[in-house]
């Protein structure tokens, strides 16, 4: 690595100008109201409603509590069948709450939950799925809900990576009983660290806004178990004003994920997987595939490009069920999950963010070419 090249990431925070936060802050200043749902939280909620296509958001101070209040909500006990192919917050929400996480493999394609094993999975303990749908592709979400309706199952989406998708003319996000965002930095829209609950009806946020209020309901009221979830004024205000510039974000996005597909797609033992049908995509993630024909392994080439200042991710690698939290579960056992085990040692995330620039995207496919 040169000393004049700087180091690049996989992912980066989207940072909008400085001085447009200004404002914002000197009102939330003028104000003296920092959280317990403020006005910039209240309209943070009612625009991304607006922009996401549903009816009702809750804001959360991170996606995980957001995973941990859903499965609350929907008072979810016993069993849960879930992907070990996703970050640890999907099945630590579930061990957070008591709920035994039961692995299922996932699809070759698409790295989401394989609909065609879920059955064999559910037992009289099953209450709900947990399915997601990673870098943001969509689940194969009629074959879910349709096992979820004949075995009278919950549908909880871990949607991380959903921000903004649309399937087939509607919101991804409106799928499922309930489906929870995240907003951390490293995501395509953040509020430093942040996320949200998709309800179906103003009668379920309520209940959501209350768990996630100590159960609080008035100054002698509480009604529920709840905790600390609350999303501050200075985390809604910076959403409000990623807001204005997301889908610039999101097109630059999309101008890096054709550079790759275009410039890497016909080197010899790599797979770029292929973009959702009937799908608005929104470029969270890129990840390749480095099979056996590729002339380093995926570990030789991470460590290639880290040596060179860039640093992809094996994401993700290794796969939930192999920590030791969960590898003692009869679903963990590797010849339950082929293709996880495989999508795992094989899968790496080349950097994606927009201020990404195009000499760097260069770099990175001259490396990749062995130059």
């Amino acid at each position: 690595m040169k000393t004049s090249e700087k180091k690049i990431y996989v992912t980066q925070p989207f940072l909008p100008p400085l001085e447009e936060f200004q404002p914002y802050l000197e009102q939330i200043w003028e104000s003296k109201w920092l959280t317990n749902s403020g006005p910039f939280h209240q309209e943070l909620e009612k625009k991304l409603a607006e922009y996401l296509g549903v009816e009702n958001l809750a804001l959360f101070a991170n996606g995980t509590l957001a995973l941990v209040t859903a499965l609350q909500a929907l008072r979810i006990t016993g069993e849960v069948i879930t992907t070990p192919f996703s970050f640890v917050a999907t099945a630590h929400s579930l061990l957070w709450n008591g709920i035994k996480p039961v692995f299922v493999d996932i699809h070759p394609e698409t790295f989401n939950l394989d609909p065609e094993k879920i059955e064999a999975a559910i037992t009289p303990h099953t209450t709900a799925i947990m399915p997601v749908h990673v870098y943001g592709k969509p689940c194969d979400v009629e074959k879910i809900q349709k096992i979820a309706d004949t075995y009278g199952l919950k549908v909880i989406y871990d949607a991380a990576h959903a921000f903004g998708v649309s399937y087939k003319g509607e919101s991804l996000l409106k799928h499922g009983d309930l489906s929870a965002l995240s907003f951390h930095a490293t995501k395509v829209f953040n509020t430093f660290e942040g996320g949200a609950i998709i309800c179906p009806d103003a009668k379920m946020k309520q209940r959501i806004d209350d768990l996630k209020n100590f159960g609080y309901a008035d100054e002698v009221t509480v009604v529920a178990p709840g905790i600390n979830a609350k999303m501050n004024e200075l985390q809604a205000a910076f959403g409000l004003l990623q807001l204005k510039h997301i889908d610039k974000a999101i097109d630059r996005r999309r101008e890096i994920d054709a550079q790759y597909r275009k410039k890497i797609s016909s080197i010899p033992g790599i797979i770029c997987p292929t973009l959702p049908a009937d799908t608005t995509y929104n470029y969270a993630y890129f990840p390749i595939l480095i099979e056996k024909d590729y002339s380093l392994s995926r570990d030789e080439l991470n460590d290639k490009l880290r040596q060179q200042g860039i640093f992809a991710r094996r994401y993700f690698y290794p796969l939930i069920s192999e920590f030791p939290m969960y590898r003692g579960l009869p679903s963990a056992v590797q010849s339950n999950l082929p293709i996880a085990k495989v999508a795992a040692d094989h899968v790496l995330c080349l950097p994606i963010y927009p201020a990404l620039e195009n000499e760097s995207i260069a770099r990175i496919i001259s490396i990749i070419k062995g130059k």
